[in-house]
């Protein structure tokens, strides 16, 4: 299988922003209705425009949270924590990528229903996709010990850490991506 070498997540498209809406009218009380934003993704800020720094942080993050780790396992777990999400840019922008690896499409298909399709799997994979889904909804149940457990019995103590940060990476892009209407198909790497 080929695998891809470290990918980064553009969210830097440009969007403008502006309101439309009514003009400011005032009603009995004296008071005055100010005009409605619409929220379209175009209204939305640009965060790579917005804030530089932060937007280079969290790709300098992403780039050393990938440092080891086979690559069709980081795109494996950046496709679930995106489904877990509903972040449909990143779960466009990841399923490419790992197509582009050489990923199966009948692989693809399963990451949402892993549990139910283990053979498609490896016991490692599985356990970084139980980790990923533990972490991504954390408010649930925390991070259960018996998963946690699994993940550490397959991974050496430095990767366990850098698969930690690439779940803890992919939320980020995947809140990054909903917060700022990101649109899936449109990533522009």
């Amino acid at each position: 299988m080929v695998m891809t070498t470290n990918t980064t997540h553009t969210t830097g498209t440009t969007h403008t922003t502006g309101t439309t809406g009514t003009t400011g009218t005032t009603g009995s009380t004296g008071t005055t209705n100010t005009p409605h934003a619409v929220d379209t993704p175009d209204s939305r800020l640009n965060f790579a425009k917005a804030a530089p720094k932060v937007f280079r942080a969290l790709i300098g993050f992403d780039a050393a949270a990938r440092e080891g780790l086979d690559p069709a396992l980081v795109e494996l777990i950046q496709i679930r924590a995106s489904h877990l999400n509903h972040c449909a840019y990143c779960l466009h922008m990841h399923t490419n990528d790992a197509r582009k690896a050489g990923e199966s499409e009948d692989r693809l298909h399963m990451v949402a229903v892993w549990r139910e399709a283990r053979h498609f799997f490896t016991p490692k994979e599985q356990a970084a996709l139980a980790l990923t889904e533990a972490v991504t909804l954390v408010a649930d149940a925390g991070v259960p010990a018996d998963v946690y457990a699994e993940a550490a019995a397959h991974f050496p103590e430095e990767e366990l850490a850098h698969v930690l940060a690439l779940i803890l990476t992919i939320n980020t892009w995947n809140r990054v991506a909903l917060s700022t209407g990101k649109v899936a198909g449109t990533d522009e790497r």
